[in-house]
């Protein structure tokens, strides 16, 4: 266990050798019995979820606002890894065992339900809206998408023509935002009644979207030229490309229209965020040599994690 990781341990803010963060507060915790640990998604009212590693496996947890963890296995075996958590606290996930790789949806109440896709080898669950929709990939020959409402009815999909389709992203309305591959990767959002549009940023040769707010804008990031940098298209399908470093991922948007990732700048990846204004914010969880955010919600707090040299992982909360 790191020396300086304790669950819910104030950092603070960052020193003088990163002034461009200098009001923000960081929040590093850890599951007991943590060895690693990942926050993937977080809802409105600050409550995190992700998952952790100890001796024996993988495990799901959420942490509220107030810093108390729930631990929790999806079935039997600790295999469980939670991907998404909405307003509602319901979360979602793989769980993996001897047979293979499936979906879990756990409600706010603790009931946990373990599904799969007939035909599939592997079912990946990426996020879940306010409703309880959940979107995500699973694989059978090749990657499709799939739409998993509350009552358990799956619907699967593929744009026209797509060798590998990936779905990251749902909405309150049910507009879905994802990849799909042929001969290059493309981003696409797909309409409740089942309409794909596909789209690239100029001079991309692969789009990856994997974010969509309520308001249709879609963040994720492109590669042109060797280098990836970062879009957001809105609703009407303008695109707006920008750049936080020389290499950089889009992870997540807020209902607001802010976006967040991690970047390289050749010496180390760094957080960022980037304000519908079209400001970014570099920063920096104080002490590990990299930041990696992966969500925001709509009052401005950041989840992900921080690496170290040693390859270990901690799980972070910025709050501005």
């Amino acid at each position: 266990m790191r020396s300086w990781l304790c669950a819910a341990g104030l950092l603070g803010a960052l020193s003088a050798s990163a002034p461009v963060d200098a009001k923000a507060t960081y929040i590093t915790f850890a599951p007991s019995g943590a060895d690693r640990t990942f926050a993937r998604s977080i809802n409105s009212s600050g409550t995190i979820a992700g998952s952790y590693e100890d001796s024996i496996g993988s495990h799901g947890y959420f942490r509220t606002a107030g810093g108390t963890i729930t631990t929790f296995d999806a079935g039997s075996s600790p295999g469980t890894q939670a991907s998404s958590i909405n307003d509602s606290g319901t979360i979602t996930g793989i769980y993996y065992d001897d047979s293979g790789q499936h979906g879990f949806v756990r409600d706010a109440g603790g009931a946990m339900t373990i599904f799969d896709l007939s035909g599939s080898t592997s079912v990946t669950p990426q996020s879940v809206n306010r409703g309880g929709t959940i979107t995500g990939t699973y694989y059978a020959d090749q990657n499709h998408g799939f739409i998993r409402s509350p009552d358990g009815t799956i619907t699967t999909f593929d744009p026209v023509g797509s060798r590998d389709t990936v779905a990251y992203g749902i909405n309150d309305k049910g507009f879905v935002a994802g990849s799909w591959s042929d001969t290059a990767t493309h981003g696409y959002v797909r309409t409740p009644d089942g309409t794909v549009t596909s789209f690239d940023p100029a001079g991309s040769d692969y789009t990856f979207a994997v974010g969509i707010n309520n308001s249709g804008t879609i963040v994720g990031y492109f590669m042109s030229e060797g280098y990836m940098h970062g879009f957001l298209r809105t609703a009407d399908g303008t695109i707006t490309k920008f750049n936080a470093g020389t290499y950089i991922f889009v992870t997540g948007i807020n209902q607001k229209g802010d976006a967040v990732g991690y970047g390289d700048n050749g010496r180390r990846d760094h957080g960022f965020e980037r304000r519908t204004s079209g400001a970014i914010t570099k920063f920096s969880v104080p002490g590990p040599p990299d930041t990696l955010p992966y969500a925001i919600n709509k009052s401005g707090w950041i989840t992900g994690e921080w690496e170290n040299k040693q390859g270990e992982h901690g799980a972070f909360l910025r709050t501005p």
